[in-house]
């Protein structure tokens, strides 16, 4: 931040509908937000700040004002359920929390509100001692996952995974001060880590793009052009959306350099569309879990795929190793499937007070008894290929055993992501009945009987769905990917 406000001062940085604020006016308002913390929370280090406003540039100064003032800080979504930000503030204990304005109610009634419109309008610089007296081993910031259990887990990221993260991600993909991101995520989601921080370390551009657009994909599209957007890293259901509508056979993407997704499987059928059309971009598979700063794995698409083959998820990424463990602890081989476990730089400092069930996952590293090394547990299930590139295969929550047999939920969904007709799917697994449903969301011109008719051909009988339901559209949560738990419920409903 810092030096790109010094070497790029005028330059805009992040553009919302309604505003953009260069490098210099980030940091400006980002030292006024550091004051009035320490001003009306006296000289705290190292607590939690709330941050509680709409997607906007705004955030950014929160975000780094917050940082500034030697603390870190945690976006909450304003559109959740009540019930879900009362658990968060519950279990985060934030000591102010940052909004547009005051508000009144219960939400917030016992926090202290800092409203960035209510700062007075004087700027002065920020004492050196704020943030040198932070350590690259302090929390910069926490983000709340869904908990199993109903209570979200708090994320704890430190500022020097955020900053390996960054370097490599520079180093990596040549991110430069004419890098033009089109945000997608949400800024309590993780992947709009890679976006921000981008930004800010390279002089780059951040263009929030409008949520509405992603519903109406000749807008969106005409936005990226209109826009000069040269890079997007975006979930694949966004990816998806635009592939399926047909805009991309009439539209003049030029600019467009890369295209990187992460957060769900990406399948060939849509990625190929995509290629293609502009067959030279650079395409990115990414993947990672909220618990090792947003990404550990890559894979730079490198050559032709069929429809029906998985994209890998590729290779560990720099400062970053990756262990694929069986049932015994032991490093899988060619063609097994074992657990996907990180190592490295990138972890995160667990669950925000939560030490049982940060250790549940947060290990010592079984391969190594001599001294502590710590591994997360990610719960995906991996196998190697031919090429030693690692493929994902499912959650090991989505492994079930159907009929004697141990099945992946996740395989049946690459079946019918294979079937022209299919745009999404999702496989799930009906406890009580112990059968498998297949949710489709689908071309007019076939229906449950067609489908069942090909996935017979690409799977053994024991995996066939016993009931696969077709809907209109796909229930998406938040962050744009599918929303398992509310399209079961929907579905458990209905049966």
């Amino acid at each position: 931040m810092e030096s790109s406000a010094r070497l790029y001062p005028n330059k805009v940085a992040v553009i919302d509908e309604y505003k953009q604020l260069t490098f210099q006016e980030i940091r400006n308002e980002a030292v006024k937000i550091a004051r009035q913390i320490k001003k009306e929370c006296g000289d705290i280090r190292n607590e939690p700040v709330a941050v509680y406003m709409r997607k906007s540039t705004a955030c950014i100064a929160a975000f780094m004002g917050i940082a500034y003032s030697g603390n870190f800080y945690c976006p909450i979504d304003i559109n959740s359920p009540t019930d879900r930000i009362n658990r968060i503030i519950t279990a985060l204990q934030p000591k102010a929390v940052i909004c547009e304005e005051n508000m009144e109610g219960d939400l917030f009634r016992q926090i202290r509100q800092i409203s960035i419109n209510g700062i007075e309008e004087e700027v002065d610089d920020l004492p050196e001692k704020y943030y040198e007296e932070v350590l690259d081993v302090d929390p910069l910031y926490v983000l709340f996952t869904s908990g199993s259990t109903g209570q979200p887990k708090g994320v704890v990221i430190s500022h020097k995974g955020v900053i390996d993260y960054t370097e490599w991600l520079a180093d990596t993909f040549a991110f430069d001060s004419n890098t033009i991101f089109g945000n997608q995520a949400p800024f309590y989601f993780d992947n709009s880590v890679l976006d921000i921080y981008s930004m800010l370390r390279n002089g780059s551009t951040m263009i929030i793009i409008p949520e509405r657009f992603f519903s109406f994909p000749r807008m969106l599209v005409d936005y990226l052009t209109e826009k000069k957007i040269n890079t997007l890293f975006w979930v694949p259901s966004a990816l998806i959306t635009v592939a399926h509508s047909g805009v991309l056979a009439t539209s003049e993407l030029n600019d467009l350099k890369k295209v990187m997704f992460c957060g769900e499987v990406m399948p060939n059928r849509q990625l190929n569309i995509w290629r293609y059309y502009y067959p030279g971009i650079m395409y990115v598979n990414l993947y990672g879990p909220t618990e090792i700063t947003d990404v550990c794995t890559y894979y730079i698409v490198d050559r032709e795929f069929g429809d029906e083959e998985p994209l890998p998820i590729g290779k560990a990424c720099k400062n970053t190793e990756i262990l694929v463990l069986n049932d015994q602890n032991e490093q899988v081989k060619t063609g097994e499937t074992g657990e996907l476990c990180v190592r490295g730089t990138c972890l995160s400092m667990g669950y925000f007070g939560d030490t049982l069930r940060t250790e549940e996952v947060f290990v010592q590293n079984p391969l190594n008894k001599k001294y502590k090394d710590m591994i997360y547990r990610t719960g995906d299930l991996v196998t190697y290929n031919d090429r030693k590139e690692i493929i994902y295969i499912c959650r090991k929550d989505f492994q079930v055993k159907h009929q004697g047999h141990r099945i992946e939920l996740g395989e049946i969904e690459a079946a019918a992501s294979v079937i022209k007709e299919v745009n999404q799917s999702c496989a799930l697994y009906d406890e009580n009945n112990k059968k498998i449903i297949l949710v489709c969301q689908t071309e007019k011109s076939v229906n449950e009987k067609g489908i069942y008719i090909k996935l017979k051909e690409k799977l053994p009988k024991y995996m066939l769905p016993s009931t696969i339901k077709i809907i209109n559209e796909m229930p998406l949560n938040p962050n744009g990917k599918i929303d398992r738990n509310r399209l079961k419920k929907e579905v458990m409903t209905n049966e």
